[in-house]
């Protein structure tokens, strides 16, 4: 009875927040002054200043790693927070930038918790819908996203494999070795 009195209170909140940020990001994207290769650089900004906005890359961070988080000293989880978020503009940014004016629903807003909620959205274009899960956290009064799911596949579970994988066979310092070569493109 306690969890359904408190629940109403951010009634709409984590739906709000996902649909304010997204909005935001296709203002970008649909910016015609930002068309064409020179300003991609420009648009990488506005939307790196968005993700600053959106995302809880602590979280994110804590999360994808799992149980190996305390096996990284605080400079080590610092590190790793950089180097993960560096991954993973290389491997989303061009399908972002990529958008072509297809649809996006805001579905609905699924209360987890008292803090924690998951914002389902879908992206529709001309021959199929991808649904995506927005997975937030409610921190210092703020939702912040802290795991993506597109068409099932869970941006923490993804990577928390990979990343458990490494660290099964190398200390945490070789993981950070891998990554920041990785980043690099080597």
């Amino acid at each position: 009875m306690f969890l359904l009195s408190a629940l109403p209170v951010y009634a709409g909140a984590p739906l709000d927040t996902i649909q304010t940020n997204v909005n935001k990001v296709l203002e970008v994207l649909r910016d015609p002054k930002l068309k064409g290769e020179s300003a991609k650089g420009i648009k990488k900004e506005k939307l790196e200043a968005i993700y600053e906005q959106m995302f809880d890359e602590v979280e994110l961070a804590m999360r994808t790693l799992g149980g190996n988080w305390t096996k990284l000293n605080p400079a080590q989880q610092k590190e790793f927070i950089q180097l993960y978020r560096q991954i993973l503009e290389k491997a989303y940014i061009d399908k972002i930038l990529s958008y072509t004016n297809e649809k996006i629903v805001f579905s609905k807003e699924s209360m987890l918790s008292n803090t924690q909620a998951e914002v389902q959205t879908n992206v529709i274009t001309s021959s199929k819908k991808i649904p995506i899960f927005y997975r937030v956290i409610l921190k210092n009064g703020t939702w912040k996203v802290y795991d993506v799911v597109i068409e099932n596949v869970s941006l923490v579970q993804n990577y928390r494999s990979q990343f458990n994988s490494i660290l099964a066979k190398n200390t945490p310092d070789q993981l950070l070795e891998i990554l920041r070569k990785k980043v690099k493109g080597q």
